[in-house]
């Protein structure tokens, strides 16, 4: 045996210290730190532009085999979000997720960027209700526009003694003439803005 060393030492020797080398290069990885800013989003040390918004660049809408209205698809945040099954089934999960851990996910839900719209507008919306749908991520007309029955019921539920007031005031339907930007067929069904 020793024999056998005393020939090969150098070979075992530079394979010692090759997997010593390849062990620290593997083992010793920087870890990822993470931190969060006042505006409570996670800033990597790898991120180039921190607190930049970056330009994406808009698909070309891929045409449609079910007839819908253009209104309906209009996405004006210019993400092209909000369109298919998997934006439904991400909205749905995080939905679920948002109540257990308790937080607020719909401002990352499509047509929650851009400017928050004035809820108060909407007949029916004081400023105590406007501050309850901000609460729960909808700050925009076009995402009230986009609820569900179903979705409007487990709001309802939500909002206390406002409890019946988005479909006693007709919410819905108004938001749906605002996030459109039809200012004349809302006044001719709620009255004067």
């Amino acid at each position: 045996m020793s024999e056998l060393l005393n020939a090969y030492w150098p070979m075992i020797l530079v394979a010692v210290a090759l997997g010593l080398i390849v062990g620290l290069v593997v083992f010793r990885r920087p870890k990822q730190r993470v931190t969060l800013s006042k505006a409570e989003t996670p800033v990597r040390p790898h991120m180039a532009a921190i607190g930049e918004e970056r330009a994406v660049p808009t698909p070309a809408p891929a045409p449609r085999a079910d007839p819908v209205p253009v209104a309906a698809r209009d996405d004006s945040d210019g993400g092209g979000e909000g369109e298919d099954i998997g934006d439904e089934i991400a909205a749905a999960t995080s939905d679920v997720i948002g109540q257990v851990i308790g937080a607020p996910v719909h401002s990352n839900l499509p047509g929650s960027h851009g400017t928050p719209d004035d809820l108060q507008r909407m007949k029916g919306v004081g400023p105590k209700l406007a501050s309850i749908l901000q609460d729960r991520g909808l700050v925009r007309f076009e995402q009230i526009a986009a609820l569900t029955p179903e979705e409007v019921t487990a709001l309802d539920s939500e909002l206390g003694a406002f409890k019946g007031r988005l479909t006693r005031d007709r919410v819905v339907e108004q938001a749906t003439y605002l996030s459109r930007g039809d200012q004349a067929g809302y006044e001719a069904a709620f009255g004067k803005l």
